[in-house]
């Protein structure tokens, strides 16, 4: 299949290109880096999820699950009961397992906790943020929407959109220095993994969220705190308005 498309991409077809990095059971909290099974049963259901193998919304049986999982029932378990309080789930337990889908009023909820989680932190990231790492990430921006100018949209183009979203976001949260809102934030990008599955990303989309971020990273380069805030706030507000024509 090429890799380039006349205008448009949708996130499910990222996901089986594996724009969407696995969740990896070790990124959650362990003894001394071992996994167990429950947290294998995690990161695979969530794999699971964003590649659509579980279709958001959908009610599937705890002997269904055991078996695309590849897990025991004790720690499936387990993990069911962490990602049900996480919000991805509800467990019922005569009917199964009832898998969360997106909607207004999840994504809205997404972005005003996003906004709480950045907010403060973005602020931290201007004023002490690396300079240098800043001005690496403008210019990969900056390389990305000459690559969409001149190439069309594509889908390499719309995976290094993906992960430069994650990079920008991930290391704003990580200036407040604050392990626990790091944990917190991760389950913030499953939510929006979440959203985006319904997503349809179009070239003038792509392009308006680089130029975006790049409005937020000249201002965190300038040092400017007050500038860097309203920036995420615009950016957050127009990314909400662009994730309102999914419903």
């Amino acid at each position: 299949m090429p890799q380039k498309r006349s205008d448009r991409s949708d996130w499910a077809e990222l996901q089986d290109a594996g724009v969407a990095a696995p969740r990896e059971s070790g990124d959650r909290e362990g003894d001394g880096g071992a996994v167990s099974l429950s947290e294998v049963a995690y990161g695979r259901i969530l794999e699971l999820l964003f590649a659509r193998g579980l279709p958001a919304g959908a009610s599937v049986s705890q002997n269904d699950l055991v078996r695309l999982v590849g897990v025991p029932v004790a720690p499936l378990r387990d993990a069911l009961r962490v990602l049900q309080t996480e919000g991805l789930l509800t467990i019922h337990p005569r009917s199964g397992i009832r898998f969360v889908k997106a909607d207004f009023e999840f994504a809205k909820n997404t972005y005003q906790f996003r906004s709480i989680l950045e907010r403060p932190a973005v602020r931290a990231y201007a004023e002490a943020g690396a300079l240098a790492a800043m001005e690496a990430l403008s210019a990969r921006h900056e390389r990305a929407i000459e690559a969409l100018q001149r190439d069309g949209f594509s889908l390499d183009i719309v995976r290094e959109l993906v992960k430069l979203d994650e990079i920008l976001h991930f290391e704003i949260i990580a200036a407040l220095g604050n392990p626990l809102v790091e944990s917190t934030y991760r389950r913030v990008h499953n939510y929006l993994q979440l959203i985006r599955l319904d997503r349809t990303l179009t070239a003038p989309l792509a392009l308006r969220t680089l130029r975006e971020h790049l409005d937020l990273l000249t201002a965190c380069m300038a040092r400017d705190a007050d500038a860097a805030e309203a920036a995420l706030q615009a950016h957050f507000g127009n990314a909400l308005q662009r994730t309102i024509g999914i419903f």
